[in-house]
C-alpha cells in the first residue's frame, strides 16, 4: 500500500512539474510571437509606455520607443500620442513630460500630445491611461514598447478596458543581442505569469515593471 501511495504521489508531482514546464514554455512562445507582430490599426491614440529619463532626457530605451511612436503618428495611425509615466524621488521631470517634450521638439503639435504623469510600473501606467481614455471617450490604442513587453502590456490594457494592439520598437538596447533578448523573454515570462496569477505587476528592467 505504501509503495502504491508513493507511486501515486510521484506521478502527481511529475504531472505538476510537466504542466508547469509546458505553461512556462507556452508563455515564452507567446511573448516571442507577439514581439514579432506589428499592428498599427487606426486608433484613438498611440500610447508610449515610459522608461527611464535623466533630467528630462529620455534614456536610449525610451528614445527608441518615442522615435517609433513619432513614425506611427506621421503615418496617420492616430491623431494623438500619449506619453505615460511618473517620476522617482528626486527627479525633476516625469517620464511622461520627458516623452512629451521630446516629441514636441520633433515637431508633433501640442494639441496632438497628452502626458499622463502617473505610474511607476506598467500596470499603474496602463490604469492611468485607461482613466484618461475614459475621460475623453476613447477606446482604442496602439501601444509602443519593447517587443518582449508587448504581450503583457496588451493584456493589461485589455483588462483596463482599452482595445489595444501593439507596434513594438525594433531598435534600442532591448533588441541588440540574442543574449539580451533571451534575458528579457525570461523576465517577461515570469512577469506575465505573475500578473495572470495575482493581477499585480512586478518591478524589472527599465520600463518592464
Amino acid at each position: 500500500m505504501a509503495v502504491r501511495a508513493g507511486s501515486l504521489v510521484g506521478r502527481v508531482v511529475g504531472a505538476v512539474v510537466l504542466a508547469t514546464v509546458l505553461l512556462v514554455a507556452a508563455t515564452a512562445g507567446a511573448i516571442w510571437w507577439t514581439a514579432r507582430q506589428d499592428s498599427r490599426p487606426s486608433s484613438d491614440a498611440i500610447v508610449v509606455l515610459g522608461s527611464a529619463q535623466y533630467n528630462g532626457v529620455p534614456s536610449s530605451i525610451f528614445e527608441a520607443r518615442l522615435e517609433h511612436a513619432l513614425r506611427l503618428y506621421e503615418q496617420g495611425v492616430a491623431p494623438v500620442v500619449v506619453t505615460v509615466g511618473g517620476k522617482a524621488v528626486g527627479d525633476q521631470f516625469t517620464e511622461a513630460e520627458a516623452g512629451r517634450d521630446y516629441l514636441a521638439a520633433a515637431g508633433v503639435p501640442a494639441d496632438a500630445l497628452l502626458a499622463v504623469q502617473e505610474g511607476v510600473d506598467t500596470l499603474q501606467s496602463i490604469r492611468s491611461v485607461a482613466a484618461a481614455f475614459d475621460e475623453r471617450g476613447w477606446g482604442t490604442a496602439v501601444l509602443v514598447t519593447d517587443p518582449w513587453h508587448a504581450l503583457r502590456a496588451e493584456r493589461m490594457a485589455e483588462d483596463a478596458g482599452i482595445a489595444a494592439e501593439s507596434s513594438p520598437t525594433r531598435q534600442g538596447p532591448a533588441v541588440q543581442t540574442r543574449t539580451t533578448q533571451f534575458r528579457y523573454i525570461l523576465r517577461e515570462t515570469a512577469a506575465y505569469l505573475l500578473y495572470r496569477a495575482t493581477g499585480e505587476s512586478v518591478a524589472g528592467a527599465p520600463g518592464i515593471g
